[in-house]
């Protein structure tokens, strides 16, 4: 797949005693222990994204939904990486309005 055909990575972040905080944030790098977001050319920064450690993460792989918790994030002038734990797919029946 070239970088113009590259599909939109997106995930779904939900805070515990808020709610539903971001729907489709998109990311650059996905992964089962994590993922990023890059900043590069960019007006907003890293620290402009509201994750904290204990967000519940949710995203499609494959037709696949999966969920995990952010355990740890780092962020720099340009990168935002956080390191998820408790991953796991989720029933194909799961909804999440």
């Amino acid at each position: 797949m070239s970088q113009s055909e590259r599909r939109l990575l997106t995930i779904d972040v939900e805070r515990r005693g808020y709610g539903r905080r971001y729907t489709s944030l998109p990311v650059d790098e996905l992964r089962q222990d994590g993922f990023s977001i890059r900043f590069e050319g960019a007006y907003i920064r890293p620290h402009h994204i509201d994750l904290l450690e204990g967000d519940t993460i949710r995203w499609r792989d494959g037709g696949r939904l999966f969920q995990g918790r952010i355990a740890a994030i780092s962020r720099t002038e340009q990168i935002l990486d956080a390191r998820l734990t408790d991953v796991t797919p989720l029933p194909p029946d799961a909804f999440f309005p």
